[in-house]
């Protein structure tokens, strides 16, 4: 949580100085970020002792993902203005964006005792904590935050993170209602009450997608108990996850969203459903049986085919670029080319999107199959998954339908991951055909691989002397 600092010091020997600084905070706060940086810069020239513009560049340059000027600018603020508890907070803040998760705190923690009462200091502090994998010293400081600025959603979805990470499901549920009001999901206007769990014997509800897809097939195995409590269920979702869902339980019928043309009674959002149902890790259904297509795409059949003998491996090294911490649970494709080194393994690309471009960029073509390109929705997906002997990826989609299938999947984790795999269990609740690879520390990709090597190289050679 940065700001730009708004309090201005005492009138400047020169008005030019102030207004080039009003100037440029405006700029800053509407978002414009090269041209505030210019000023901010130009200013600089003029006085390099300026801190507040050190530590505003040095807030604007994180936002840019700069991170390691962003955290020489705020050094250089602290530097002229020590002990100063807003600088130390976005010092902190920056920090974390290059994993130095011990300094980051130490920060957060020298922010919070020069300035117990700011409430955006010890939100900050808060944040520091789970991301040192301390979620539960956390939430205390959460909860003052919420108490003090009841209005603001922000502190209550950081801390329906940090419930649901350490497996306090009930209290994560009810404040993972807020993400409505953060303003990045889109509300779709449902004419219909939002359903909570009642009966609605005789009564139409439509279950919607609401978040990515990974999300959409993790709550898809609910579905079949809101059927269980009333009458026609339609559920709304992209037409890349119709086939997927054509034999899922509990449904009557798949729409898209801008084609459902009848009446409905009620509404529900898919991520809403783990909470209604009092989701934890002694009552979670199975998996939803979800449709592969029955034939391969002719290229990924060719791949299939001309591989035999070897252990066919998938492998996926992004997840939607769009998703804030993408960063971090992503690495460059080139890092799976170690995979291909090991004698009678045969890697398989299912990445899709931007990122397929990688393999030319490392030189990997011909080596890794690319199925990415051959493949048209999630049902195709799932078929050439069914043909692999194992997934290894990052964290995406991809993780879900895999272990939706019950396929064997090894999950490479970012230090700090989704709630969902929790650091309180060394499997997967959700997924029992899945395993962990986590990172020792922040950023420590190099021992996930490692693990992850010696892994595959055991099974391969268990291949090999069948």
């Amino acid at each position: 949580m940065n700001v730009p600092q708004q309090k201005p010091r005492p009138a400047q020997p020169q008005q030019q100085k102030t207004d080039m600084f009003k100037q440029a905070l405006a700029l800053h706060e509407q978002g414009k970020l090269d041209e505030a940086a210019l000023l901010y810069r130009q200013m600089l020239v003029i006085n390099p002792k300026d801190a507040r513009c050190w530590v505003n560049l040095g807030t604007l340059l994180r936002q840019k993902g700069q991170d390691e000027a962003s955290v020489a600018c705020t050094a250089r603020a602290l530097e002229l203005s020590p002990g100063n508890a807003s600088y130390l907070t976005n010092y902190g803040n920056c920090l974390m964006g290059l994993d130095r998760k011990d300094e980051a705190l130490a920060a957060q923690e020298a922010a919070y005792k020069a300035d117990p009462n700011s409430t955006l200091i010890r939100a900050n502090l808060a944040i520091a904590l789970r991301e040192a994998g301390r979620s539960a010293e956390a939430i205390p400081h959460f909860d003052a935050v919420c108490k003090a600025k009841p209005n603001d959603p922000q502190p209550q979805w950081e801390r329906a993170m940090s419930h649901l990470e350490i497996g306090n499901f009930k209290q994560g549920w009810e404040d993972f209602k807020v993400r409505w009001k953060l303003g990045q999901l889109k509300d779709r206007n449902y004419q219909a009450p939002l359903w909570q769990g009642e009966n609605f014997e005789g009564k139409t509800i439509v279950v919607h997608e609401e978040q990515g897809f990974g999300d959409t097939i993790l709550a898809a195995r609910f579905v079949k108990k809101v059927k269980e409590r009333g009458g026609r269920v339609i559920l709304q979702c992209n037409p890349v996850l119709h086939r997927l869902f054509s034999q899922l339980e509990g449904v009557d019928r798949i729409v898209c969203f801008d084609t459902l043309d009848e009446p409905y009674d009620y509404f529900v959002p898919m991520m809403t459903l783990p909470g209604i149902f009092e989701a934890d890790f002694t009552n979670l259904p199975a998996p939803s049986r979800l449709f592969a297509a029955p034939e391969l795409p002719r290229a990924a059949d060719h791949f299939v085919k001309i591989s035999e003998g070897r252990l066919r491996v998938g492998i996926v090294w992004s997840g939607s670029t769009t998703f804030s911490r993408n960063n971090k649970r992503a690495v460059d494709a080139s890092r799976f080319l170690r995979f291909a080194n090991i004698p009678g393994v045969q890697l398989f690309s299912l990445q899709k999107g931007p990122c397929e471009k990688e393999l030319a960029e490392c030189g990997a073509q011909g080596l890794v199959y690319e199925i990415g390109p051959h493949v048209n929705d999630f049902a195709d997906t799932a078929a050439v998954i069914n043909q692999l002997d194992l997934v290894i990826m990052t964290d995406s989609s991809v993780a879900h339908l895999t272990g939706s299938l019950g396929r064997p999947v090894w999950n490479l984790l970012c230090y700090r991951p989704y709630w969902l795999y929790s650091p309180m269990r060394e499997d997967c609740a959700w997924y029992p055909s899945m395993r962990y690879f986590r990172q020792p520390e922040p950023g420590d990709w190099d021992s996930v691989f490692d693990e992850a090597h010696a892994a595959l190289e055991k099974l391969a050679a268990e291949k090999l002397k069948k």
